[in-house]
């Protein structure tokens, strides 16, 4: 499938793993790997919201690389750990998207790679005018 561009985002766990941070396939559908809040090998923001907001932000750098932004998002997946997160992981996504409204869904899950993550992002993006 050469016809998919592929963006890595240099996380920690991409080469061990082998994955890219986001593909772009032919159809204008970009599709980002879960995000954290992992900035430069390490955890930025202290609680939910702000765990949210550097994730998101990870996701839209990946976005920028194939000239999308926040605009271009149709779905969005939070991932927490615990549901006394939810208004606080809901609050971020609402600054972030309320003009947008994608899709989106919120799964308490029982933990992620690094326990002092407690928010993963997914993303789903298109790239209207696509062929």
């Amino acid at each position: 499938m050469s016809d998919l561009r592929r963006v890595p985002g240099g996380g920690p766990w991409e080469e061990q793993f082998g994955y890219s941070r986001a593909v772009e396939l032919p159809n204008g559908l970009v599709l980002v790997s879960g995000c954290t809040s992992v900035v430069d090998g390490q955890i930025a923001g202290g609680g939910p919201y702000e765990q949210t907001v550097n994730a998101f932000g990870v996701a839209f750098t990946a976005l920028e690389q194939l000239g999308l932004g926040r605009k271009d998002v149709v779905r969005t997946r939070m991932y927490i750990t615990h549901a006394r997160d939810v208004d606080d992981v809901g609050r971020a996504h609402k600054e972030l998207f309320d003009a947008v409204r994608p899709a989106a869904s919120m799964l308490i899950v029982s933990g992620f790679v690094d326990p002092s993550l407690v928010v993963e992002v997914e993303v789903e993006a298109f790239r209207g005018g696509a062929a």
